[in-house]
């Protein structure tokens, strides 16, 4: 089949990589695309916010099938459009794609249908003197989050009522992400560790695929300011087997049969964060998609035909053989620009991907090519990965930091110690 799939991140990138390898792919299209998927499909040149466009191009190329990338386009209804016109799609509608696109609602539903998460309260911007009262109020530390869509970045961990307020006035005066910070949600603190969970839906049935662990703070030891994420690795110790059954029992089916209960049948993946701490799970959120950096060290450790698991969910009946999941382990590491989550330069030249090793892969997140130089166009720039057939993540860092080594551009920045929770565990 022709396949067309949409965004131009490192998620894509690796989205594209699994999809080349299936058998059933004729040819594939990628909306827009960036340096790297150029080597596995063809790019175009179509902005992801016009859907017309897109869906008109799809049926001119005679493109059966869609993957969509990002959450935007999912939150702005995407898949809608192209369902009617008879493309199939994994993807979530824009009513499921709500999970993620409106944190008010993601902890609505959650209390709706009785799945462990913080308590919470949320506000809007008309509500400043409530916010204040119940900051007076409550105890600390609180997490603030933007309702609506901010790139990752819409979290604040705030210790006291002196950053609560200053985060309130951050998002409510000073507009810091815009209409999405203009209705908020205030939640309880949760201790543990967290992990990443995805789940491939076919809206009555599901795939849960290796766990894998973010890193969110900009810098070494979890400083600094919420980020996209600046590494991962998969699988995550800290989810074992029977964390992981109590997670599928208590969260993974409780929402699946919760969305089919409010008449948003889910096809796609459900990215679910968890706070973990002893036994217990809890969502921290949900996501209408593939996790970004996540998607590069989980992806790498399946075997089989993954554009037939995704294609399979699509059409309704999921197909659980399509992929198998190995005892690798995987590890990446972000290379951002300087300033990276707030101001950054771009329009860099990049040196030293020629002089990668193969036991290595370098996924490209935001990069051009300008005057037939490849140049840094983005906050993350690369993802450099690799995995480990042994499940050993000590060796995965070793490669993926003495390859990083060797790429160089102005304002580099990359954490150190990816990875470092995994160290010596199992």
């Amino acid at each position: 089949m022709k396949v067309a799939l949409i965004g131009s991140g490192g998620r894509e990138h690796a989205l594209a990589k699994e999809i080349v390898k299936s058998k059933n792919l004729d040819k594939l299209f990628i909306i827009p695309g960036n340096p790297g998927t150029a080597q596995l499909g063809l790019n175009v040149d179509l902005d992801i916010g016009e859907h017309e466009k897109i869906v008109d191009f799809c049926l001119a190329n005679e493109i059966e099938f869609i993957v969509i990338g990002p959450e935007q386009p999912l939150v702005d209804g995407l898949t809608d459009k192209c369902l009617e016109k008879g493309i199939k799609v994994f993807g979530p509608s824009k009513q499921a794609a709500r999970l993620e696109g409106s944190k008010k609602y993601s902890k609505e539903f959650m209390l709706r249908h009785k799945i462990p998460t913080a308590d919470f309260s949320s506000f809007t911007i008309g509500e400043k003197s409530a916010v204040l009262n119940y900051l007076n109020k409550t105890t600390y530390p609180v997490v603030i989050k933007t309702s609506g869509l901010a790139a990752g970045k819409g979290v604040a961990i705030c210790p006291n009522l002196e950053s609560a307020s200053s985060t309130i006035k951050d998002y409510f005066e000073h507009n810091k992400f815009g209409k999405s910070g203009h209705e908020i949600v205030i939640e309880q603190f949760l201790e543990g560790e967290e992990a990443s969970i995805f789940v491939v839906s076919s809206g009555n049935d599901y795939v849960i695929l290796p766990s894998s662990q973010d890193h969110k703070r900009a810098f070494d030891n979890d400083y600094g300011p919420n980020t996209g994420g600046m590494g991962a690795y998969s699988p995550a110790p800290v989810v074992t087997d029977e964390i992981l059954n109590s997670i599928e029992q208590k969260i993974i089916k409780p929402t699946i049969d919760g969305l089919i209960k409010d008449h948003t049948p889910y096809i796609g993946c459900i990215y679910i964060g968890v706070m973990i701490k002893g036994a217990d799970a809890k969502v921290v959120e949900y996501n209408c998609r593939f996790g970004d950096p996540e998607a590069q060290v989980v992806l790498p450790n399946l075997e089989g035909d993954f554009l037939e698991l995704i294609y399979s969910a699509a059409c309704g009946k999921i197909n659980k053989d399509a992929v198998r999941f190995e005892n690798y382990s995987s590890l990446c590491v972000v290379a951002a620009s300087g300033g990276y989550p707030e101001e950054y330069k771009k329009g860099f030249e990049i040196h030293g991907l020629d002089n990668i090793s193969k036991d290595c892969y370098v996924y490209h997140a935001g990069t051009k090519i300008k005057n037939e130089k490849l140049v840094t166009d983005g906050g993350r720039v690369l993802a450099i990965t690799s995995s480990d057939k042994s499940g050993d993540v000590s060796a995965c860092r070793e490669k993926v930091y003495a390859q990083l080594a060797k790429i160089k551009y102005d304002g580099i920045h990359y954490r150190n110690d990816i990875g470092f929770r995994a160290l010596g565990k199992k």
